[in-house]
């Protein structure tokens, strides 16, 4: 059972990713559309506890990602490296029920998939720095 909510969470965080990164490159949020891909997605529990926690603590989040970033601005940032980074960073910030490793690796690994060969190295450098503070 462990194992099955392990692909259940990194399958809801993947479309979380997809979701947040649909956003931040359209910028524009309406909460119907939010509700939609939430009843679309079965109103996954882990999944609106993600997308809803990125999107209310986007401000907090960017300012812990901005502090560890060094001689770069997120708003530089492609949009894959900033959404995989707000997702790893409001998990390790706000949900303590998530192994820190885990939310980093989970983050490196989707930064692979979508972004190019130095996003995954960027993110981990990154995420380490915050968990270090």
């Amino acid at each position: 059972v462990k194992g099955r909510s392990f692909m259940k969470r990194r399958a809801a965080r993947e479309k979380a990713f997809q979701f947040l990164f649909q956003i931040d490159i359209n910028d524009e949020v309406d909460n119907h559309i939010v509700q939609d891909y939430l009843e679309e997605q079965n109103n996954d529990k882990f999944l609106k506890q993600l997308i809803e926690g990125v999107m209310d603590k986007k401000q907090e989040v960017d300012d812990t990602i901005s502090r560890h970033l060094e001689n770069w601005s997120l708003d530089r940032l492609a949009s894959v490296e900033r959404t995989a980074l707000r997702l790893a960073a409001f998990e390790i910030e706000y949900l303590d029920d998530i192994p820190t490793n885990v939310s980093i690796n989970e983050a490196v690994e989707l930064a692979n998939r979508y972004g190019d060969a130095k996003s995954g190295k960027f993110i981990n450098g990154v995420l380490s720095k915050i968990v270090q503070k």
